[in-house]
């Protein structure tokens, strides 16, 4: 018997991630045990932040973050180039 793939979709219940939730369930393959979290209780939210989510929807693989969902996020640098902070 072959283990189970952990799939977990973490979300904010806005459309764009029900848009994910329906893509991932729709690719699921029997291997695959798919969950779907709202980053609203603060459960969920604490285990988003231990596993580096900073945006989403985000998918994390067996307790790794998937490359499409990484490295995203509001940064400063980032910020400031956009002209935060700076008069207009």
């Amino acid at each position: 018997m072959n283990a189970k793939r952990k799939v977990e979709v973490f979300t904010a219940g806005c459309p764009v991630c029900d848009e994910t939730v329906q893509l991932v369930r729709s690719i699921a393959c029997e291997s695959c045990d798919v969950t779907v979290l709202n980053v609203s209780a603060p459960h969920v939210a604490q285990r988003a932040k231990v596993l580096g989510i900073r945006n989403v929807p985000a998918v994390v693989v067996n307790g790794q973050l998937a490359g499409c969902c990484t490295g995203r996020g509001p940064n400063e640098h980032d910020l400031l180039s956009a002209g935060v902070g700076r008069a207009t």
